[in-house]
């Protein structure tokens, strides 16, 4: 069945409703002249399920919300949230600046259904552009199969990253194998079946890789006898925290941005494999729990049935009786080994993807030479002259704007960025210097540079 079009078009249709598009969202709901809609196949939201253990917390401060570091005044603040719940008292009293995962995760829930412009179990299937009526049109349907279309003025793409899996390891992911190769994604789903596995090797040296390292230790019984022996394989050369320092943390602001946009090309691809600690590091408290965890197991003389391998990639991987063959490298010694195991999870992060939904719209879009999206300093992507609509992007510019791009503490400024090239006035005014660290050489108000080759041009205006 197909639902009658929405025919008046909308200023705003964001495609996907994650923490990125959701702070767009809530920042929008304050302006009233623009006419918006954020649409999700899922039936409700839900932040990351596969990794919402128990005591895991985000990475960065509470005030990085969907609104507070652009509107702190805003309804839609995680303070607001705990006032809604009668949790004022219990979260001072905690002193926690570091949330739960859990509580972000429902906090963003409470906003989004009351978000009147969040649309749920509607999976957008095409966007499509309408040279004659000049609007997007939209596409999309419910789990039961009705359909819909609306127009729209400018589109934003907050669908997310997709799971990345090792190229080794891709041929293992069948049914036979389900639950015992996996994503971290997909951790929580089959935590109870790897905690009963003899031995189970975690890949990658980031958060969720820890994460899932500590969980599996603490399935381990007091005296290390029982639970499964836990491995640790990463690339990266350590098990290393997180750039935490005040001053390194100014790599996540505006200002960073501008100078990064503003980097030859070949200079931005380097700097982003160069600066993982950023954006791809542990917590400083989850490598501490993982050391204490392997200290009380160890005591009396005990070994502990845990190994931490960094510096190794895998090559290579086979399924065999009761498990599976890893055949590694290991990069600094230039040596070889293999391993075995019984489960194999992958913490190797996420990247961004075109989604099949654009593809009636591929065509229009100025893609670079490695099919990714051009976005200028609005984050608005570069489209053929004869569209006159916007398509924005949120999160899909790591290549362009640097390590900020997935950083949940840029969300905010990122949404009122957007929202005020849509509305072409600063209805949420952002600052135009947030950091005491100057990056690139001190100007000389004498001369003026060009811009160099293969940088970013500067930002565009309008939206």
């Amino acid at each position: 069945m197909t639902a009658p079009a929405e025919n008046t078009p909308y200023d705003l249709v964001g495609v996907g409703i994650g923490p990125f598009n959701l702070s767009l969202a809530a920042l929008a709901d304050g302006v009233p002249e623009l006419r918006t809609l954020f649409l999700d196949a899922r039936p409700r939201f839900s932040w990351h399920p596969g990794l919402l253990m128990e005591g895991t917390v985000l990475q960065v401060p509470f005030l990085a919300d969907l609104v507070t570091m652009a509107d702190p005044t805003s309804p839609w603040s995680y303070l607001n949230y705990l006032r809604a719940h009668g949790r004022m008292f219990p979260f001072f009293f905690s002193e926690r600046f570091h949330i739960p995962r859990r509580e972000y995760d429902h906090y963003c829930r409470w906003a989004a259904e009351r978000l009147p412009s969040c649309r749920f179990d509607a999976e957008v299937t095409s966007v499509e552009w309408d040279g004659a009526d000049g609007v997007f049109r939209v596409e999309h349907r419910s789990a039961a199969g009705h359909r819909s279309s609306v127009a729209a003025r400018r589109i934003v793409l907050g669908v997310g990253t997709e799971p990345v899996l090792p190229e080794a390891l891709r041929p293992l992911l069948t049914g036979e194998h389900r639950g015992r190769v996996l994503h971290s994604a997909d951790y929580r789903a089959h935590r109870a079946r790897l905690a009963a596995a003899d031995d189970v090797t975690v890949v990658g040296a980031g958060q969720s890789g820890a994460e899932v390292v500590l969980d599996l230790l603490r399935r381990q019984s007091g005296d290390g006898t029982g639970g499964p022996y836990v491995r640790w394989l990463a690339r990266t050369p350590a098990f290393a925290p997180m750039e935490y320092s005040k001053i390194g943390l100014e790599h996540f602001t505006p200002d960073y941005i501008r100078y990064f946009r503003g980097l030859p090309r070949e200079v931005r691809e380097r700097l982003v494999r160069e600066q993982w600690q950023l954006y791809k590091g542990v917590s400083e408290q989850t490598l501490a729990e993982i050391h204490d965890e392997l200290y009380e197991r160890t005591i009396g003389g005990t070994a502990p049935r845990a190994a931490l391998h960094p510096g190794v990639e895998i090559t290579g991987a086979e399924a065999e009786p009761g498990g599976f063959l890893l055949r590694c490298h290991h990069a600094q010694q230039g040596s070889r080994f293999t391993v075995r195991t019984s489960a194999v999870v992958a913490a190797t992060g996420y990247a961004a993807a075109r989604p099949a939904f654009l593809e009636p719209l591929a065509g229009l879009v100025d893609w670079d030479d490695r099919g990714r999206y051009r976005v200028d300093g609005d984050y608005r992507v570069a489209l053929a002259p004869a569209v006159t609509g916007a398509l924005y992007v949120q999160n899909a510019e790591l290549h362009t704007h640097g390590v900020g791009a997935p950083d949940l503490t840029l969300g905010a400024w990122r949404a009122a960025t957007i929202l005020n090239a849509v509305a072409g006035r600063p209805v949420c005014p952002v600052p135009e210097r947030a950091a005491w660290t100057t990056f690139g050489a001190p100007a000389d108000p004498g001369e003026q540079e060009g811009t160099p080759e293969g940088a970013e041009e500067p930002p565009s205006g309008g939206g």
